[in-house]
């Protein structure tokens, strides 16, 4: 079945501009709402949001939809989307929301929804979600059965204590000094804390949200600002975030960028080496470096693939058994420790590796030499550009040179209108070069 609204990661667009309305936000609600309401107890969604212009009004709408199909709404403000995953499942929600367009800039937002088990909902649940939005309306509760609403104030705290509660009870993070950039997002305030109370000197960068700011020449899509961070305050590492928190690029005490392909190299052979890993594999997307495959496989490693967003690594982790994957882009899923990725908690595993190694970040991070990899992205208007003969010959003219000695993958993003088109290979030149000829086939027709 074709979806209407929701994409790779729930429902994103340019706000007020559909799918991203009020009108369609709450309609989301009551059918979201209206899917959840199983048994007889009190239904429970808890929503949160990142720091957009957007979120209170999108908030608004959503808690209008839940609230007239009977959903009671818990309201905590600006939290990360991991602490939204996990805030449902300790409060015995039925639902949780997060409100947020990621790494997207501040015009755009979006719509994440949780199940009571804290993982994202399944493609079967979206679409009954998605039937109920534009097949049928959902039966409104009678006045005396309308939802409640509140905000608690606490959430922050409970969040930070569940991080604080992944990292080793015997380590600090006393000596180091870490520049935080929270890409003036959603966890502008909890990500300094937690790292402040274990010990850490903090350098925060990132962290005074106006509404337009997020994500605006900061963050983990942006890593120059904390990069020349670490270089000018001399400081041992740099922590990038996006706008929901959900994902993390490092930064070495030299400057150089540390993405997810080496966060995983690392914490996979760390828990191997200590037993814990499980399924003796990590997972990962297509769009991982080659030089990560060859990384595992040196310490009797597996890589499992799949294809690109982190959902589909969840599916993977969660139908084998695996707990550790991610993404290149520094979505880094640890089963052992949460749901979805935690750019927070993925930090804390790394900085424990620094702490018991003794060792530089330049030292220790860097854990393999990657394959030469471009990725470049061509916007289009309309209509489907991959379906175009002139594209599909100079997608088939560069694997014919790349001749079994590289990687080429080409795909549309579920959440933007992007054609994404990345190469791989020994040959840094020869890549590059494919690269462009297929952006420009596809430029030629979007």
């Amino acid at each position: 079945m074709t979806r209407s609204y929701f994409g790779t990661d729930g429902i994103r667009g340019r706000t007020n501009e559909a799918p991203m309305t009020p009108e369609i936000a709450m309609c989301v609600g009551q059918a979201a709402g209206a899917h959840f309401l199983r048994g007889t107890h009190r239904h429970r969604v808890v929503i949160g949001k990142d720091t957009r212009l957007s979120g209170y009004m999108m908030e608004s709408a959503l808690v209008a939809g839940f609230t007239s199909v009977g959903m009671d709404v818990v309201m905590v403000g600006p939290m990360p989307t991991p602490a939204i995953a996990m805030l449902a499942r300790s409060m015995r929600a039925d639902i949780g929301v997060m409100i947020s367009a990621s790494h997207n800039p501040f015009a755009d937002n979006g719509i994440k929804l949780f199940g009571p088990d804290g993982y994202k909902l399944s493609d079967a649940d979206e679409m009954a979600i998605e039937a109920l939005m534009t097949k049928s309306q959902p039966k409104l509760a009678a006045a005396p059965d309308i939802g409640r609403a509140r905000r608690i104030e606490d959430a922050r705290g409970r969040y930070i204590h569940f991080v604080k509660s992944t990292f080793p009870e015997h380590l600090r993070l006393d000596g180091l000094k870490i520049v935080v950039d929270c890409a003036n997002g959603a966890a502008y305030q909890v990500a300094p804390s937690a790292l402040w109370e274990l010990g850490a000197e903090i350098v925060a960068i990132g962290v005074s949200p106006n509404g337009t700011n997020i994500n605006d020449q900061c963050g983990s899509t942006a890593p120059a600002a904390v990069q020349a961070k670490v270089l000018e305050t001399g400081a041992d590492l740099g922590i990038a975030l996006d706008g929901d928190a959900d994902r993390l690029i490092v930064v070495d005490d030299r400057g150089k960028i540390i993405d997810g392909d080496q966060l995983m190299a690392l914490i996979g052979r760390s828990w191997a080496k200590r037993g814990e890993l499980k399924g003796g594999a990590v997972v990962s997307t297509v769009m991982s470096n080659l030089g990560l495959e060859r990384c595992l496989a040196a310490q009797d490693i597996g890589l499992i693939r799949t294809q690109v967003g982190d959902r589909y690594v969840v599916e993977e982790m969660r139908a084998k058994g695996y707990n550790v994957g991610g993404e290149q882009s520094g979505h880094i899923i640890l089963m052992d420790h949460g749901t979805t990725g935690d750019g927070v908690v993925a930090a804390l595993q790394i900085l424990a590796e620094l702490v018991e190694s003794g060792e530089k970040a330049s030292t220790l991070l860097n854990q393999f030499e990657p394959l030469p990899q471009f990725l470049k992205n061509v916007r289009f208007a309309a209509g489907q550009p991959l379906e175009a003969a002139s594209v599909k010959t100079a997608i088939a003219d560069a694997e014919a040179k790349l001749n079994g000695k590289g990687r080429l993958l080409i795909r549309k993003s579920g959440t933007e209108p992007l054609i994404r088109v990345m190469a791989e290979g020994e040959d840094s030149v020869l890549v590059e070069t494919l690269v462009d000829q297929i952006c420009e086939a596809v430029r030629a027709v979007a």
